[in-house]
């Protein structure tokens, strides 16, 4: 399956579920009523689920069980709120699953958990509106996998592909660009752009592989989804070799190094707790 066949498998993806229509104008309306947020969200029991699933997990640390969507909805915000919905329904709509890359659904939404909290432990005491701006796309940024998963099946080349990422783990991106032409960024950018979702996050995500393509405006954010991405990559996340070439990359990007390096330390402290 080539690039053009994975752009016409998007083109052909049914429409976002109206819970998340619902919660995605939510967010345009710019409303500050949580309450109704929260009764979008109580309609779908996948959504509930997955929510009240992510926000209890030990990367969060909070320090009593979260048994509502209220509760998770008012310590998360909206944004997280609207990354874990989508990320929820986004397996079932693209039906598919991260095979070739020798992971689950369940995997998926666990990286995604993960890239969330390292930047928000990361730009927390940054920068707080970068953070706000980055939660949703730094969530979602690996949705693509799925397609290119199923493009790498299609092919019959799923062992020879874990293979490669297996021992490339820090360029999964270019691996795929081998395989099948595409990069996650450019698939899942794609995606999102299908279902008419917000352009900055279409672009942001976009150039998430390569920043240096980006335009001026979405150079910094598609720069901090580089480094997150490496550094929590779906194979080895905080290896050291990414951890390593990840320093680099932010003190080249003039960001200051010891946030970074803080925030690795904090975010492997709650991965142990997950053991």
């Amino acid at each position: 399956m080539s690039n053009i066949t994975i752009m016409r498998q998007v083109d052909s993806l049914p429409p976002l579920p109206q819970t998340i229509l619902e919660i995605e104008s939510f967010k345009k309306s710019k409303s500050s009523d949580v309450g109704e947020l929260i009764n979008i969200i109580e309609k779908d029991p996948l959504i509930v689920s997955t929510l009240l699933k992510v926000s209890n997990s030990a990367m969060f640390g909070f320090v009593s069980k979260i048994e509502t969507p209220s509760r998770a909805v008012n310590l998360l915000g909206v944004n997280f709120t609207l990354s874990i919905a989508l990320a929820s329904n986004m397996s079932k709509a693209i039906n598919t699953d991260l095979v070739a890359y020798g992971k689950s659904s369940d995997d998926f939404l666990r990286v995604a958990n993960m890239q969330s909290n390292f930047l928000n432990l990361w730009l927390g005491k940054v920068d707080r509106n970068l953070r706000d701006a980055l939660i949703l796309p730094v969530f979602l940024q690996e949705s693509g996998k799925f397609l290119i998963s199923d493009a790498i099946k299609s092919q019959k080349k799923e062992q020879e592909f874990l293979k490669e990422i297996e021992s490339r783990y820090d360029e999964i991106h270019n691996v795929e660009k081998e395989f099948v032409g595409i990069t996650t960024s450019e698939v899942t950018s794609a995606i999102f752009k299908h279902w008419g979702l917000d352009e900055n996050l279409v672009n942001d995500i976009k150039y998430a592989d390569d920043p240096n393509l980006a335009s001026v405006k979405a150079k910094e954010y598609s720069q901090i989804l580089h480094i997150v991405k490496l550094v929590c990559n779906i194979v080895k996340p905080f290896d050291e070799v990414c951890v390593e070439k990840a320093k680099k990359l932010v003190v080249d990007f003039g960001y200051s190094i010891k946030p970074f390096e803080d925030a690795i330390s904090k975010i492997e402290d709650r991965l142990l707790d997950e053991k």
